[in-house]
């Protein structure tokens, strides 16, 4: 299945349509289903050395929920293995006013100073972030202007991590049943365009600008995932 990208519904909503409210709603019940929360706390935990991270941004952030979820899963008392991820100042940039003043006070709870950006990611100011993580994002560029924000997460970051659909038949199948968990019209189309231009194999590695320098990993993760970590190394 080669590739194809094409313009999502959500995308060209007002915040406050009730279609692109919903569609948000239902994006939340699909990353439980996918386990992203779990899958991408699992990735910082293994990524991320014993010192926490002091500045955390994640591009394409939505109404912010989903790095939210992912702080609950961190904060946790630290051990051996994990390190105590609090304290942080978290960025979430996005192209819409998303993030409600409620968000941002949960994200206060746990001990992450959370602001919004409301930033086209090209025009993401030259500020350095310990972390940069994105879920369901990357899929909506081509491949030249995905090189190109590559590029400008290597310039920007020490760790990066990535989820996104896995281009498969299966996922794609499953794509096509959302409507048999209520999701609406916009969820549905978004759903089958995000999986036919996911990723599969080593398509993100291949993008990447500098590979002397960097540890890359990617992989499948669940059945209907594609998980993609760069670190630096030198």
């Amino acid at each position: 299945m080669h590739r194809h990208v094409q313009p999502e519904i959500l995308d060209t909503l007002a915040p406050s349509d009730p279609r692109a409210v919903q569609s948000r709603r239902d994006l939340r019940r699909i990353n439980a289903i996918m386990r992203h929360h779990t899958i991408m706390a699992r990735a910082l935990e293994k990524n991320w050395p014993n010192v926490a991270p002091q500045t955390i941004t994640e591009l394409g952030a939505g109404d912010g929920e989903f790095l939210l979820r992912v702080a609950k899963k961190l904060n946790l008392p630290p051990t051996s293995r994990r390190p105590f991820f609090v304290d942080a100042d978290v960025t979430l940039l996005d192209l819409q006013p998303n993030v409600s003043v409620k968000t941002l006070r949960d994200f206060d709870q746990l001990g992450w100073r959370a602001s919004a950006s409301v930033t086209d990611v090209f025009s993401w100011p030259p500020i350095r972030s310990d972390v940069v993580v994105t879920n369901l994002f990357l899929h909506h560029f081509a491949d030249a202007k995905l090189a190109e924000l590559l590029h400008l997460i290597s310039r920007r970051t020490g760790l990066f991590i990535a989820l996104e659909p896995r281009r498969a038949a299966w996922p794609l199948f499953c794509s096509s049943l959302l409507g048999a968990l209520g999701c609406n019209e916009v969820t549905r189309h978004d759903a089958v365009v995000s999986v036919r231009a996911g990723f599969s194999g080593n398509e993100l590695s291949s993008l990447w600008p500098d590979k002397a320098n960097w540890e890359l990993s990617e992989q499948t993760v669940g059945a209907f995932s594609h998980l993609f970590v760069a670190r630096k190394t030198s």
